[in-house]
């Protein structure tokens, strides 16, 4: 038997995954900071990675919750930015792109509080998952020894995909936002969005 979760529920497993990945990622940090490319940082980052899609299936199977909604997202971003530092640190990435995604992803986790406080959620899109895909396979790829220096087109090429999604899924959701506030404003009872990557 399945047990569900309502929405204002915050001791899930979907949130007990999410915490675990939170909890890892510092280490993968350390990891690339000392090794850069390497099997070990490459085998965490491939958990970590595993684990957001863990997350996101025991969301849909418990019931999505406010919280899972907000942390989800959050634990990703804390992973995918905080590798990417790193990897500019280590002189791997250019900042240029991870400081435009970095941008965007601070200005739209701050903008989503703000609505959330305004009882207007926003719903995740399927392309938002798509560009947490690439911005986790462009490091993937940057960490696996095999392709870390013989094929850097491979990661590069991901990275600067990722760049343009993460700007195309900003302004989006900025008019995913607006949309929403009519909605809430007609139907004050539509306030709960989908967990998921923004």
């Amino acid at each position: 038997m399945t047990t569900s979760f309502g929405p204002s529920a915050l001791v899930t497993p979907a949130n007990g995954v999410t915490a675990f990945r939170v909890l890892l990622t510092p280490i993968l940090l350390v990891s690339i900071l000392d090794a850069g490319a390497s099997w070990p940082a490459f085998a965490l980052g491939f958990v970590l990675g595993v684990t957001d899609g863990l997350d996101g299936w025991l969301a849909r199977r418990h019931g999505t919750t406010r919280s899972g909604a907000f942390l989800d997202p959050l634990a990703d971003k804390f992973l995918v930015l905080g590798a990417m530092v790193a990897l500019v640190v280590k002189g791997t990435f250019w900042w240029v792109p991870v400081a435009v995604i970095a941008v965007r992803e601070m200005a739209m986790s701050g903008y989503r509080v703000v609505m959330v406080q305004k009882g207007v959620s926003i719903p995740a899109r399927s392309s938002a998952k798509l560009k947490t895909v690439c911005q986790e396979a462009a490091v993937g790829f940057a960490l696996l020894p095999l392709t870390a220096d013989d094929h850097r087109w491979l990661w590069l090429g991901l990275l600067w995909v990722a760049v343009g999604l993460t700007v195309l899924t900003g302004l989006q959701y900025l008019a995913d936002a607006r949309q929403a506030r009519t909605v809430a404003g007609a139907d004050p009872g539509n306030r709960l969005g989908g967990a998921g990557a923004v």
